[in-house]
């Protein structure tokens, strides 16, 4: 494989995050990589977040552009299918259910179609064009966000004094084929399958290499090193979680203090999150608020019975022939050009 900055540059930039921060630890920088770096993240992120929302909010929409495949309503003879009316959505109704199922079950991306140019039957030369469905990105994309939603609610207990009993529900279901001691849990496993997947599909999938950034390769890097690193803490290198519950409590408390004896895996570990969580606003990964505010998918499609008009729209300046003609009419004429006034003495 040729060498290609766009996923080299992220994956060493990961490492030297990880290597800065165990250096860190070691000369005794704890409290900046336990608590001045996690508050500088989230202030940023907080900032960053509020900011992209409010210039998204604020953009001037003046046209129905909803991104449509489905039958509209039209005509009281022509039949319409409930699916029609989710993929052509004719009210606000249809809308929040097309974005329901975008949000909770990546309606669009269940939709993907993979092309490919192969050689068949009478066709050897050239080949013909072959569509078909391809979910294995579905489902990878699927396993991953999940996963990482039960991981982030299970983590909530380090920010709290005692775990609800929801959270000890999710922790216990996640958690309920025991195969090893400390409990595995599933949805770490799940994680770290999905986000390889999608990794080694930017990787080696050609096509999808060559419209790959170092910013898509990037947040998949980072992700990749927090879950190695907690699966790291969690069943080979022990860290005192006593300690490390006192840290984030004091985090979230906003009275904090460094523990001894918590190890640097820890800090490697939290390092990677805020660096993760810093640059949030900044990239990609904003297209989790950002889908509600995707005009293609938040409109009803009633352009064909509600007439819809610019509140923007301004009455243009008419620049006739007669305008051109007073403007350049002294050179106009000692051009040669036959004009409709002359030049007054």
């Amino acid at each position: 494989m040729s060498f290609n900055l766009a996923y080299y540059f992220p994956l060493f930039s990961v490492i030297a995050l990880l290597f800065i921060s165990y250096l860190g630890v070691r000369v005794g920088l704890e409290m900046f990589f336990g608590v001045i770096m996690p508050y500088l993240a989230f202030i940023v992120f907080f900032v960053g977040v509020i900011d992209r929302i409010v210039k998204w909010a604020r953009t001037p929409v003046p046209y129905r552009i909803p991104t449509t495949c489905g039958q509209n309503k039209t005509l009281p003879w022509i039949k319409r299918t409930i699916r029609d009316k989710f993929e052509n959505p004719e009210s606000m109704f249809y809308v929040m259910g097309r974005m329901f199922m975008e949000v909770f079950f990546f309606r669009s991306l269940f939709r993907n179609m993979r092309t490919e140019l192969r050689p068949w039957g009478k066709y050897p030369e050239g080949g013909k064009l072959i569509y078909w469905s391809s979910k294995w990105l579905w489902i990878g994309a699927l396993a991953f966000h999940y996963s990482l939603i039960v991981i982030l609610l299970r983590h909530l207990r380090f920010f709290m004094e005692t775990s609800p009993s929801c959270l000890n529900l999710l922790e216990s279901l996640d958690g309920f084929f025991i195969i090893y001691a400390p409990t595995v849990y599933l949805s770490g496993l799940v994680l770290l399958a999905a986000i390889i997947y999608l990794l080694l599909r930017r990787i080696f999938d050609m096509k999808v290499r060559y419209i790959s950034l170092a910013a898509d390769f990037f947040p998949l890097f980072m992700i990749l090193g927090i879950g190695i690193t907690g699966l790291f803490m969690r069943y080979f290198y022990r860290v005192d979680m006593v300690a490390v519950k006192e840290l984030t409590l004091g985090l979230a408390t906003f009275h904090p203090t460094i523990p001894e004896g918590i190890g640097a895996i820890f800090y490697m570990h939290l390092f990677l999150v805020a660096v993760l969580f810093a640059y949030f606003p900044f990239s990609k990964l904003m297209h989790l608020p950002g889908v509600f505010f995707s005009v293609t998918r938040n409109m009803a499609g009633n352009n064909r019975w509600k007439r819809h008009e610019n509140p923007w729209e301004y009455e243009p300046r008419h620049f006739t022939y007669m305008d051109q003609e007073d403007m350049y009419r002294k050179q106009m004429k000692k051009a040669g050009i036959p004009l409709e006034k002359d030049i007054e003495e």
